[in-house]
């Protein structure tokens, strides 16, 4: 049995804010969402977390003051309207406050959830202003992976973070190229079409990991991939999975970040439980746990405890991440089910996290 008082592990929490998932849960006023956020960290601190991972970036827009992308329509209910504060600078405050890292989590590419009209978007939008740039797609839009000036504006648009804030880290999740993003007729998923996007995703990560090195070495690049690289069906190297594959299927060539190290840490979505067939929970683990070894690349496991299946088994699940010498730690999709205590999530979450635990960083650090 670990002593769990003395552990070096990552606890982190992903805080979502498209549709309004997690925060804030009420739009145009201050102190309410001030509140709100209040609520979520001490929830959270209470349980031993030691990061959070806020969407201050979800469509084209911003949850803090930018000369660049608009104010968040999840803020006031109108994309481009001051909300009255600073959002990313209060919850960086209040987050370091309780010795907590805080991480921005940014969509590169997603310009709308809903909706093709850019005449929607306010008129400070780069999509607005930059409509050759943009791609629609199941009557979404998204920025172009391949146009090297949207890559030059998403680096532009992380500097700025990183340059006037202190956060700890800059994440990506799984939203790349879209899900179910077709090839062109004729073309092959291991065609010049498909390894071009790969590249661009590639290129995007190589620029931003450059960027955020050259400007504030301490901040931390991670991405939250889909948790299947390639079934084993299709690559000898893959997983023993059968299930949707990131290389093929979002154009995302994980392998590659970490063989290169343009990562500092990797969270793949292991969004299975135990008995998973298709795609196990455990197995999964074990398989990232091999791809990062020696990699000098931190492993962080996320977990969907938005599902029952896996809420339910939320304390097992970390008891076999710590089996694993390279599992760092994790990181849980996502507040509001810690806030509602999704079948008894709490519970399972004070057992498992006991003690205080050290973060990785902080301990290389010393």
């Amino acid at each position: 049995m670990y002593n769990r008082c003395t552990l070096v592990e990552f606890r982190g929490v992903w805080i979502a804010s498209v549709y309004n998932i997690d925060w804030p849960k009420t739009l145009d006023n201050t102190e309410a969402q001030k509140q709100e956020f209040i609520e979520i960290l001490d929830k959270l601190d209470s349980l031993n977390i030691n990061a959070i991972f806020v969407q201050v970036r979800p469509t084209s827009d911003a949850l803090y003051k930018s000369y660049i992308n608009p104010w968040s329509k999840y803020l006031t209910g109108e994309q481009g309207k001051y909300p009255g504060y600073d959002p990313l600078q209060f919850m960086i405050e209040e987050t370091h406050k309780r010795d907590m890292e805080f991480h921005a989590w940014l969509n590169p590419y997603r310009i709308t959830t809903q909706g093709t009209d850019l005449n929607e978007l306010a008129p400070n939008n780069p999509a607005r202003i930059k409509p050759e740039w943009v791609l629609e797609f199941n009557n979404e839009l998204f920025y172009d992976p391949e146009n090297p000036e949207v890559i030059e504006y998403v680096a532009i648009t992380v500097y700025e973070i990183i340059k006037k804030y202190d956060v700890d880290g800059i994440h990506f999740d799984d939203y790349f190229y879209p899900y179910d993003y077709p090839l062109p007729e004729g073309e092959d998923r291991e065609g010049e079409v498909a390894n071009n996007r790969r590249e661009s995703v590639n290129n995007l990560i190589r620029t931003i990991y450059k960027v955020i090195k050259s400007t504030k070495p301490s901040v931390q690049f991670g991405v939250s991939p889909y948790g299947v690289w390639k079934n084993k069906s299709s690559d000898l190297i893959g997983s023993e999975s059968n299930s949707l594959e990131s290389y093929y299927d979002l154009y995302m060539d994980t392998l590659t970040w970490i063989d290169e190290h343009i990562v500092d840490y990797i969270a793949p979505q292991i969004y299975w439980s135990t008995d998973n067939n298709d795609s196990n929970y455990e197995v999964m683990v074990s398989w990232w746990n091999d791809v990062v070894k020696d990699s000098g690349v931190r492993l962080y496991i996320g977990q969907n405890i938005n599902d029952l299946d896996i809420a339910s088994e939320i304390y097992k699940q970390i008891e076999i991440n710590r089996e694993y010498e390279y599992v760092s730690g994790n990181i849980l999709f996502s507040a509001s089910d810690i806030m509602n205590d999704n079948d008894n999530v709490v519970m399972q979450l004070k057992e498992a996290y006991n003690c205080k635990a050290i973060l990785p960083t902080k301990f290389n650090d010393n």
